[in-house]
């Protein structure tokens, strides 16, 4: 794991206890992924929910899919406590009455990168991320490895965050200090290409703006780090602000204010697709099968 890797898996770390606080715009957004499925025919018995977090979504896919088993997968150990702790197998009784109940959907919790999933080829029917592919390396890569642990046939759903997510803050924090102080994030059209080189079919992608409001900068600010999204992946600085710096950020982020609020602008990408025929090897080539038929009377 590298270094951006590992300040991404501490950030979210600290940020457990006072994510689901916080995080009233991830919630929100994976309530509106769900709504994708509407109309959507699937019935899957293993669901992957690629970067989990707490586990709030884990009560949208048990309700549409009661029968189903759900694997909460994230970097983060603490973040799985959490999630453990509010969908995880109860202890005394409880858990007795929950082994009666081979069909109770149960979440499965895994420590690990979505980047490298540890999980068998074709062994889930559909896979779920709601904004955690921004914090991926490489996206193709990370696809081919959805792709791989996927059915043929299963429905990978996801949300991620497009290149206008924190414009105002990328703006005003532009030239403050020499350092990027919000992540680059990855355009609609490249993800969907992203999906047709992994192996996917049929891709859908739209994508919309959210903006929440904010009396001061201060307030974005503790949001981002209660939920673990302060942390830039390129060209950040080592330690904190200084104030002078600081000053300045809030100053030019003034020049946004609108009605009394500071706006922070969101850009939601949804994207669907089908995991298609199994005709790709894992880096991503294809296989061509050839048919051999021999000929009767042997060589001439």
């Amino acid at each position: 794991m590298n270094t951006v890797k590992q300040a991404i898996r501490r950030s979210f770390e600290r940020a457990a206890t006072t994510y689901d606080e916080a995080a009233f715009l991830q919630q929100e957004v994976a309530r509106r992924l769900d709504d994708h499925l509407d109309g959507v025919k699937v019935d899957p018995a293993m669901i992957l929910d690629a970067g989990c977090g707490t586990g709030f979504a884990f009560d949208l896919l048990k309700a549409r899919f009661p029968k189903a088993r759900v694997i909460g997968l994230d970097i983060a150990h603490a973040m799985l406590r959490q999630a453990h702790a509010r969908h995880g197998r109860p202890s005394g009784w409880r858990g007795l009455l929950s082994q009666l109940t081979p069909n109770a959907s149960r979440l499965s919790p895994i420590c690990a990168d979505l980047e490298r999933l540890p999980l068998k080829s074709n062994s889930i029917d559909m896979a779920w991320s709601s904004l955690a592919l921004q914090w991926m390396d490489d996206l193709e890569t990370t696809f081919r490895g959805v792709h791989r642990v996927m059915k043929p046939g299963g429905l990978f759903l996801f949300a991620s965050f497009g290149p206008d997510t924190l414009k105002e803050l990328r703006a005003a924090s532009s030239g403050v200090d020499g350092h990027h102080h919000v992540n680059q994030f990855v355009d609609m059209h490249d993800v969907g290409d992203a999906l047709v080189h992994a192996g996917f079919s049929h891709p859908v992608m739209e994508m919309e703006h959210i903006t929440l409001t904010y009396s001061e900068l201060n307030g974005l600010m503790r949001d981002l780090k209660a939920i673990g999204a302060h942390t830039v992946k390129q060209g950040a600085r080592a330690g904190l602000m200084g104030k002078t710096a600081w000053r300045r950020l809030a100053e030019n982020y003034e020049h946004f204010r609108q009605d009394g609020r500071l706006p922070a602008t969101y850009e939601v990408v949804y994207g669907h697709a089908w995991a298609g025929a199994k005709d790709r090897l894992e880096d991503g080539s294809q296989i061509i099968q050839f048919q051999m038929t021999s000929r009767k009377g042997g060589l001439r």
